[in-house]
């Protein structure tokens, strides 16, 4: 009997739901000046993803380099694993000093 009554009342709240979300009226439509707008702030976004992209690298790769060095003067050879989503370092960022 008490499931009865839980599914009488799930299927009444869904019911209501739905009449509720009828009744909205529709999203306005966007204009040329909001669409460039939303262009733009999209833009900006993707840039912005990929400046911190870069800087998360650089900083893991500065920690890398610490870690490396540090190692290397305790006389241990430590050599970097390279996981399945890493790309290899350019040739010149091996010469490059940690800061």
């Amino acid at each position: 009997m008490t499931t009865l009554r839980a599914l009488i009342a799930a299927v009444l709240v869904v019911g209501v739901f739905g009449w509720a979300v009828a009744k909205l009226p529709p999203p306005p439509p966007m204009d040329d000046a909001a669409k460039a707008a939303a262009e733009e702030k999209k833009a900006k976004d993707a840039a912005a993803a990929d400046a911190a992209k870069a800087a998360q690298a650089r900083a893991e790769d500065r920690v890398v380099a610490r870690y490396i060095a540090e190692q290397k003067a305790k006389g241990k050879t430590v050599t970097p694993q390279m996981g399945p989503t890493s790309q290899p370092a350019p040739a010149g960022a091996a010469a490059k000093k940690p800061q």
